[in-house]
């Protein structure tokens, strides 16, 4: 099949290469011709393992094309996907100028019966907008759709390709089936295909992050009382996902949730409750308790320093909001930068993916270290605020021989307390007695 995905950035260009790599041809636009010209290239301008290969795989197969003229791909294809970004305004609302903008492009470039289906993260209700607008720009008959999307930065195409649901938001059998048909190479082993009302989809979408963000929040909450009374988070948490009624899935405690994904919906899915006269109390609370634990790590490292960090050098291991991704927005390391920095401290980073980032933000504010040893150098202590692998099992004896004292402040609870008991580390980490 023909299909056109307006927008490259992480949701279009990950939808648009898995579409190709089952077969259909794809052509994604852009309006930034810069990253046009370095995808045709076969540059994938964002990390995620795995989607340089497939990309450059499906150019030379010729099923993947980008292009920034848009009325020629709408033209060439059936189902248009937005998949453009919606970015959170001053309100806490989500952006829709990108979505409405694409849409009444691609209404007036169709020529004949085409889809339009909604990728992005819109509140409830904008299909009925882009429904409205579309009927007011074309005579012709355009079907609107919502498709969200449920991609993990760092796991995408696996989630692309192997997904738990797909959830297609119509009311039209025709343009179902034909959704039905472009997904049907990623549902081979029976996972489902959910039909619904376009309001029940675009709400679908929220609610899943929500409660995603819900359950960090409360095991945060939980871990800073254990650390209150004496219990162990580790625990608690497997006394608690060993219910079936619970299960494990985000219930590690750390130091906040970050990206672009969670924040943004967690304040939007507030705004719009509260457009319908609703106190989303319980996310509100989320919101709160993120962005105080964001703070958490580095107020036990004033404390450990008696208050005065000044002068002083911290190795940070972690810019990313997560592994297996360069994406630092929203990310926890961007609070506590500022903080150390704010208070006259020194910072040396590493990050496997995300240096280049980090400059974009810090600039010369902040010192880069392309290895994670090196970034020690002197450091008065380390500070972890990212869970990559490569940080699992360090060379301690390397670490304490480059740091001033040794002392780790975990946010990702990455080690074991007795061994660095045993390594002679003072070790502060999130729900568990820290080692003075």
């Amino acid at each position: 099949m023909n299909i056109a995905v307006v927008g490259t950035g992480y949701v279009g260009l990950v939808s648009g290469t898995c579409f190709a790599e089952s077969g259909n041809e794809v052509i994604c636009v852009d309006i930034d011709r810069e990253r046009v010209e370095r995808l045709k290239a076969g540059e994938v301008p964002i990390y995620e393992p795995g989607l340089e290969e497939l990309v450059r795989r499906n150019l030379k197969e010729h099923r993947l094309s980008f292009t920034t003229d848009l009325a020629a791909a709408i033209s060439q294809s059936m189902v248009s996907f937005i998949a453009v970004g919606t970015p959170m305004s001053a309100s806490g609302a989500a952006d829709l100028s990108g979505v409405l903008g694409a849409a009444e492009a691609i209404a007036h470039a169709a020529t004949g019966y085409h889809i339009i289906a909604v990728k992005s993260t819109v509140p409830v209700g904008t299909n009925d907008q882009v429904r409205e607008l579309v009927g007011r720009a074309v005579k012709h008959r355009i079907d609107v759709c919502s498709v969200p999307e449920f991609l993990k930065e760092g796991s995408a195409i696996e989630d692309f390709m192997r997904p738990d649901r797909v959830v297609i938001g119509s009311t039209s059998d025709q343009a179902t089936t034909i959704l039905r048909e472009v997904h049907a190479p990623f549902l081979r082993t029976d996972n489902p295909v959910l039909v619904m009302h376009p309001r029940s989809a675009e709400l679908t979408k929220y609610a899943s992050n929500a409660m995603l963000a819900i359950r960090i929040s409360f095991i945060n909450q939980m871990a800073n009382l254990c650390e209150a009374v004496g219990a162990e988070i580790n625990d608690v948490r497997r006394g608690m996902g060993s219910d079936r009624r619970i299960g494990t899935q985000f219930l590690f405690p750390g130091v906040g949730y970050g990206g672009s994904c969670f924040p943004k919906d967690v304040q939007a899915l507030i705004h719009s409750a509260a457009e319908q006269q609703l106190d989303f109390t319980l996310l509100k609370a989320t919101d709160e308790v993120n962005h105080r634990q964001k703070r958490l790590l580095i107020d036990r490292v004033k404390e450990h320093f008696g208050g005065d960090i000044a002068g002083r050098t911290f190795a940070i291991w972690g810019l990313a909001f997560k592994p297996r991704t360069d994406d630092m927005r929203e990310a926890p390391s961007l609070v506590a930068i500022e903080e150390l920095l704010r208070a006259g401290a020194r910072v040396q980073a590493h990050d496997p993916e995300a240096l280049k980032s980090a400059r974009q933000i810090f600039g010369d504010r902040i010192e880069y270290f392309e290895t994670n040893y090196d970034a020690l150098a002197d450091a008065d202590a380390l500070i972890i605020l990212t869970e990559w692998n490569e940080f699992r099992h360090p060379n301690f004896h390397r670490i304490r021989a480059a740091l001033k004292q040794a002392v780790i402040f975990d946010g990702r609870n990455l080690y074991d307390p007795p061994l660095m008991r045993a390594l002679d580390f003072r070790y502060y980490s999130i729900g568990r007695r820290p080692l003075l």
